[in-house]
């Protein structure tokens, strides 16, 4: 099995629909789209289109998201919740979902300055948000995308009418939202990267920036509906990561963060983990040593995208009682993996799936999911797991399970 690893060109910026269309463009069925858009509570307040579009050469496709006369543009957060969660989707589609609109309503509530769940959508439009973000993520899992990197992000220039009235570009939404992303302003006089659009790379890219080695097999141009000087098209790159190391492995560019720490109380070294984890951190662990004059302290490991690099600083220093940081680029070696949503007969849980070098592969359950479906059961998390074990073997039909996280 390969990887599917995607790369967003977004040299003209990134909208909600212009990522519709570049999706269907790369080979999202149509059809297969409306149908599970159909699935929303809110199926009758818009209709999906697409047709073919060229800008200044590029052939791709456009879509958009028609309303009708009487829809409510301006739904909350708890709202909106409801209507992605009743749709039943996988849970790797609501999750994604979900977090898009997580990232949305945490930049609206620092730049209005109120609680996230007081969010009401103004500037997007809670209806075409919906149809945006729920087809992203539907898209994303139909294509399998395990990775997903960002070559430079324009954000264009000018003036955009906000819910406030004329206001410089980027949005105040986009601004927070693409908080330590490089990006490029000014490269055409209108607002190129939209809040939705911002919000959907955000939550999907781990790496703002070039893939290391990539093998483009499939391109997609989703045409955006503004005219400018460049061509407005959002390009979509399908492909493989290439690596010296072999491609029996995937390849990791992070940072790893390290500090010594030895005055700090012990009971508040998990709020710190738990605030790293939520900053980005890809991993985060403690190990004991011995410091200067023989004291005892711990040596503080965190390991992140180059992206959240700000993030996870700002973390350390606020939460910890460190006045100091080492940082370190590494390049970390890993067996591909991807995420499986499977039925069972006790719920749906995710799969992690990895390949292992010559061939085969092995699987492990998601814990927390095994945690959920245990306690809602009522049953032991160990009969569960069993359970579990058992119908995922069956219904796979190969590889072997794992007792350890790959």
């Amino acid at each position: 099995m390969h990887d599917h690893t995607l790369v967003y060109d977004c040299f003209s910026g990134i909208s909600g629909d212009m990522h519709i269309g570049a999706m269907l463009d790369l080979g999202v069925p149509l059809n297969y789209l409306r149908v599970e858009l159909a699935r929303l509570p809110v199926a009758d307040e818009f209709q999906l289109l697409a047709e073919p579009d060229t800008r200044q050469g590029l052939h791709g496709t456009r879509a958009s998201v028609r309303l009708g006369q009487a829809v409510r543009h301006h739904r909350g957060l708890p709202e909106i919740r409801a209507i992605i969660q009743a749709a039943g989707y996988a849970p790797a589609v609501c999750e994604r979902a979900l977090g898009i609109f997580q990232l949305l309503a945490e930049a609206e509530a620092r730049v209005h300055d109120i609680p996230v769940d007081a969010v009401h959508f103004h500037e997007v439009g809670a209806t075409d948000a919906i149809v945006d973000i729920v087809a992203a993520a539907l898209c994303l899992e139909y294509l399998g995308v395990t990775r997903a990197f960002c070559t430079m992000l324009e954000l264009g220039g000018g003036t955009v009418r906000c819910e406030h009235g004329l206001l410089p570009v980027p949005a105040p939404a986009t601004a927070e939202i693409l908080r330590g992303v490089p990006c490029r302003e000014g490269g055409v006089d209108q607002e190129a990267t939209t809040p939705t659009g911002a919000a959907i790379l955000r939550h999907t890219v781990e790496q703002f920036g070039p893939p290391p080695v990539f093998s483009t097999r499939r391109i997609g141009h989703g045409i955006g509906h503004k005219h400018f000087p460049i061509p407005n098209v959002l390009r979509l790159r399908l492909g493989r990561l290439k690596d010296t190391t072999g491609d029996d492995y995937r390849i990791d560019h992070d940072l790893e963060i390290q500090c010594n720490i030895d005055d700090m109380s012990p009971e508040a070294f998990q709020p710190l983990l738990t605030a790293l984890f939520a900053a980005g951190a890809k991993d985060a662990f403690l190990t004991p040593v011995i410091m200067k004059k023989s004291r005892p302290g711990n040596l503080l490991t965190v390991l992140g995208a180059p992206d959240h690099r700000d993030a996870l600083l700002e973390v350390l220093f606020r939460e910890s009682t460190t006045i100091g940081a080492r940082i370190h680029e590494l390049r970390k070696v890993m067996l591909p993996r991807r995420m499986l949503s499977v039925a069972t007969s006790l719920g749906e849980v995710s799969v992690k799936i990895v390949r292992l070098p010559g061939g085969g592969e092995r699987w492990k359950l998601e814990h927390d999911q095994v945690q959920a479906l245990a306690q809602r059961l009522g049953k032991s998390y160990l009969a569960v797991r069993g359970q579990l074990q058992h119908e995922v073997a069956r219904l796979l039909g190969e590889g072997n399970p794992e007792e350890s996280s790959p």
